[in-house]
């Protein structure tokens, strides 16, 4: 069959992804090194947000590849994939599960990472909003989760490599170019501007949210009493 080059992957959606593999290393490094580079986690888990939120509003006003009904990975669908029968541009059964799976955990580290602390000088920017202990559990969930985000993103980086080398499947020239050579499917529709300012304004408004913006100013320290004149 002929092949035709489609749009598949809009540039937003491009830019989510590749924006989302930068923060995670950035992130998992300045955690893992600590310090003064805690100040600098804080400060990407809350571009995170924006990221992922930005993405679950993509997933529903985006071009047609990049909204999640277009891939949900539903029994009919996942049952035809595994006989070798579905057809199909954009993610597959599979690859929408581990999309699905990412964006959950790493949705449920920065929302654990909001309200978390270090014991020692780095509080999460919504950390007044819970009592201490209630952010000491939120911070083992947030190390524990880790681990299994650390286990996905290597089964989602060997399924990349098992597609590219044994089934000769680019999957990583589309996300960088934006078209695919196939012989299935239709360019992307949708997607357009007004799409585009309103998935960055609610991004923003959650990033705003989430960095504390909206919390009351604590109160002023309690003036310092003046020492007592010395008597003579």
């Amino acid at each position: 069959m002929s092949t035709k080059r489609i749009r598949l992957w809009d540039l937003p959606t491009r830019l989510f992804h590749w924006l989302l593999v930068l923060c995670i290393v950035a992130a998992v490094v300045s955690g893992q090194l600590g310090g003064n580079l805690i100040e600098w986690h804080g400060r990407i888990g809350l571009f995170i947000v924006g990221l992922i939120v930005f993405r679950l509003v993509w997933g529903l006003i985006g071009s047609t590849y990049a909204r999640f009904a277009q891939f949900f990975p539903t029994p009919a669908k996942l049952k035809a994939y595994l006989r070798g029968e579905w057809r199909g541009v954009g993610h597959n059964p599979l690859g929408a599960f581990s999309v699905f799976g990412l964006l959950a955990l790493v949705g449920l580290q920065v929302s654990t990472g909001i309200f978390a602390n270090d014991d020692i000088t780095f509080f999460g920017p919504l950390f007044a909003l819970v009592s201490k202990d209630v952010s000491n559990q939120l911070t083992g969930l947030h190390k524990l989760s880790s681990n299994f985000l650390f286990g996905l993103i290597g089964l989602h980086l060997a399924a990349i490599a098992f597609y590219t080398r044994v089934k000769k499947d680019k999957l990583v020239q589309p996300m960088v170019l934006g078209w695919k050579e196939t012989d299935e499917g239709e360019s992307a529709q949708g997607g357009g501007f007004l799409s585009l300012v309103v998935a960055l304004c609610i991004a923003a408004g959650a990033v705003y949210a989430a960095s504390g913006a909206l919390l009351p100013a604590p109160p002023p320290p309690a003036p310092v009493p003046a020492a007592p004149a010395p008597s003579w």
